[in-house]
């Protein structure tokens, strides 16, 4: 019977070994916010504790020891390219967030450890960027939480956010700065065989009044390989960035030989947006030389007219473009215009 029971126990399965957790919920359940800034993606990964009742500042979270800034794992922060923290460049990473809380004023620290349990094995030597910040009354938070206010092209303040109080942090991004280094990298993909590709990130950067010199090369790279109206007009506008207006100038005039005629009107209500009547006007007025069957040419010019106050004008060629207009929506629009006028 022995050597029985001993054969069933070495074939029976492992009855004892520990079983395996049951998933249930947390305390403080997980959570995770995310920005953009410019082309910067920010995302914090935190835990979320609830007061229920309980002193938090100055009691649940002492005053001058380090807190993880929430609960359970380490809160992390993480960055796809450098920003600034307190003065600090933080390179793209992912980063541990400590807290030190006073009555008055925080220190918040960014770590280059973000894999740990809570503050216990914090260590300032691993601090790579750390802030001052002064913590303001706030609406009623039951569970911690993180917000990101007031978000810019360069910036935006990461704000936790807990019982009545709210702690700020600035966080900077030198938003120009990472879009050309993006530019860079795209120009080498595929699109370096296209001339648009290096005329739009030319640009881009004229736009912006931004690594000019780069984008002069880019500019002309994209008019070797074809000259455009796009690209002509993209150099121009660099030209004139740098202070060569006759340059740009000839440039312009140039484009607008290339130009289709949908380019043109881009052209001439680009100079309606700047205020530039009588130089939108002179733009449109090709445009409807060049394309006298189009209604929409004269649609536009007379668009222009409206805009200097000349109501004549822009009454005698709204009508030409109704002439020639089939659409039946464009023809009441037009009609809409026209009794404006009277």
């Amino acid at each position: 019977m022995a050597r029985i029971a001993l054969a069933l126990f070495a074939t029976a399965p492992v009855l004892f070994a520990q079983a395996p957790p049951l998933v249930l919920p947390v305390a403080s359940p997980r959570a995770q916010v995310q920005q953009r800034v410019g082309l910067t993606d920010i995302e914090v990964t935190y835990h979320r504790p609830a007061v229920k009742g309980r002193q938090v500042w100055g009691g649940l979270v002492p005053y001058g020891k380090v807190w993880r800034a929430g609960a359970d794992e380490n809160t992390v922060v993480a960055f796809d390219t450098p920003v600034r923290v307190g003065g600090t460049t933080l390179p793209a990473g992912r980063y541990g967030l400590h807290m030190r809380p006073t009555a008055t004023t925080w220190t918040v620290m960014f770590s280059s450890q973000s894999s740990g349990w809570g503050s216990y094995s914090y260590d300032p030597k691993e601090d790579v960027a750390k802030v001052t910040v002064t913590p303001v009354p706030a609406e009623a938070t039951e569970r911690l939480a993180y917000t990101f206010d007031d978000p810019s092209d360069q910036g935006v303040t990461l704000s936790l956010r807990w019982e009545q109080l709210r702690v700020p942090i600035p966080i900077e991004v030198d938003t120009k700065a990472v879009v050309v280094a993006g530019l860079r990298n795209q120009v080498r993909g595929l699109g370096q065989f296209f001339p648009e590709t290096w005329s739009a990130a030319a640009a881009w950067c004229a736009r912006n009044d931004t690594n000019l010199d780069e984008a002069m090369a880019w500019a002309d790279r994209s008019l070797a390989m074809k000259e455009t109206y796009g690209g002509l007009r993209t150099k121009a506008a660099l030209l004139e960035r740098k202070g060569e207006a006759k340059g740009a100038e000839a440039l312009r005039v140039k484009a607008l030989g290339l130009a289709t005629e949908a380019e043109v009107n881009q052209t001439g209500y680009g100079l309606l947006a700047q205020n530039k009547l009588d130089e939108a006007i002179a733009v449109f007025q090709k445009n409807v030389k060049d394309h006298p069957e189009s209604w929409n040419a004269y649609d536009s010019l007379a668009e222009a007219y409206a805009a200097k106050g000349d109501k004549a004008q822009a009454a005698a060629n709204y009508k030409k473009a109704l002439d020639k207009v089939k659409a039946g929506d464009q023809r009441t629009r037009i009609q809409e215009e026209l009794a404006k006028l009277k």
